[in-house]
């Protein structure tokens, strides 16, 4: 049987990688190769990362023999109408700031080298940082190279992740014909909460009224898509991520007290300031409990204002930004994990703490309370009983066991290999494959 061949459009990838889309894409692709051809084009890559059975293509690395291949007769009119705004913007963090608009044919972009390809001039890619600066506008240049480079690749579907690559997918679908998914890890509605209407928003809805089919990673963000972005749910098909399996292990904590750990991104959807709200609360009752907070962002200031004002200093940690094996460390120590997310379209961090026996208290409005059944779940407000949870599970060790056995049978249901499955279910559900 011949395999569909996919041209999946991502951001970023492992090793040149800023967060977890990265590591989603990079683990989905590894378990959709087992079911399709896959071609990776992504803005920036290494060269000497070779990843069996994908096609990664950086834009970094094209040859500009490669786009020689392409009829330049037809125009990209996907990014006629596109305005760009000049900001630093990272894609899981809006910052508010006053922008203004000029037309994408105005842009002279300094992301762009000029290579001649007979009468005409090809642009090549070039970027240090994908996140920093006019992110927006490596994003248009992005659109742009990628739907010129896909003229000349062979695929069924064209499978876009988030909104940084919703332009190529559009401009791709427009001059192949090809069917578009959009898989959906993040929304600006979580980022910046429900009254965002600004050009990411803008660009997230177009994007999802274009596509053929939505895989949101939750249950939880299909019913956002639904709610404020008009989606119907005939198109909208959730796809649960998956999770690396990794070895546990514990470490002798260097503290006498039972511990409490948060890990994520210091912003508003993340909920750290209702962590410090539930250290409060815990610690009114049993002072023997400290709080570790591990992860930097724009709240970082206030949260040290209001770990002040609580008066809690003595019992609470900012770790700050760690990498891997020091949140692995954090985990191996710890007695909880807490997610008090305001809007968490997964949380894989969750599996990650469940992973290590760690009893997670996780807030109802995350993807991941769909699938982690043995957590205990509370309202992202609804600080006493965040706290009540915490206090209950580090005092009752029959309740502890409970809750962490319970995880453990939650894992065997949470795989990349399912979600690719998932994928091609999808796939073959809304038939853009046979």
């Amino acid at each position: 049987m011949r395999k569909p061949k996919i041209l999946m459009l991502g951001w970023e990838f492992p090793p040149v990688i800023n967060g977890g889309l990265g590591v989603a894409c990079h683990d989905l692709c590894l378990a959709m190769a087992k079911h399709a051809k896959v071609t990776m084009i992504i803005p920036k890559s290494n060269p000497e990362f070779v990843v069996k059975d994908l096609n990664l293509i950086g834009l970094n690395t094209i040859d500009s023999r490669t786009l020689k291949q392409v009829n330049y007769k037809d125009e990209y009119k996907t990014f006629e109408d596109v305005h760009f705004i000049p900001s630093e913007l990272n894609p899981y963090y809006t910052e508010r700031k006053n922008t203004f608009a000029i037309p994408a044919a105005d842009i002279n972009s300094q992301y762009m080298k000029e290579v001649r390809i007979g009468r005409k001039q090809a642009k090549v890619f070039h970027i240090d940082d994908l996140y920093g600066g006019d992110v927006i506008e490596k994003v248009t240049v992005f659109g742009e190279l990628a739907s010129m480079l896909a003229q000349t690749l062979d695929f069924d579907i064209i499978h876009a992740h988030d909104w940084m690559t919703m332009l190529a997918g559009m401009e791709i679908k427009r001059l192949t014909g090809k069917p578009l998914v959009v898989h959906v890890h993040s929304l600006e509605v979580d980022r910046g909460g429900v009254n965002s209407q600004g050009w990411v928003y803008q660009m997230e809805k177009r994007g999802m009224e274009e596509a053929d089919l939505l895989m949101p990673v939750s249950n939880f963000t299909g019913n956002i898509i639904n709610e404020y972005y008009g989606i119907d749910y005939r198109k909208i098909f959730p796809v649960h991520n998956g999770i690396r399996e990794v070895k546990p292990f514990r470490t002798k904590s260097p503290y006498e007290e039972k511990t409490v750990l948060f890990v994520g991104r210091l912003t508003r959807q993340k909920g750290p300031e209702y962590f410090v709200d539930i250290a409060a609360k815990v610690l009114e009752k049993n002072p023997n409990v400290r709080f570790i907070m591990a992860g930097t962002g724009d709240m970082q200031n206030r949260i040290l204002e209001k770990v002040a004002q609580k008066q809690i200093g003595h019992r609470f940690h900012l770790a700050g930004f760690l990498g891997l094996d020091k949140v692995r460390y954090l985990l191996s120590i710890a007695d909880v994990y807490c997610m008090p997310s305001v809007s968490e379209p997964f949380g894989l961090s969750a599996v990650e703490a469940v992973q290590f026996d760690i009893p997670a208290v996780i807030s109802k409005q995350s993807g991941v309370a769909e699938v982690l059944s043995g957590a205990l779940k509370f309202d992202f407000w609804d600080i006493n009983q965040a706290a009540e949870y915490i206090l209950s599970v580090i005092e009752n060790n029959i309740l502890h066991e409970q809750v962490t056995a319970d995880a453990q049978k939650d894992l065997k249901n949470i795989s990349w290999d399912i979600a690719a499955n998932r994928v091609m279910e999808g796939y073959k559900k809304h038939k853009l494959i046979k």
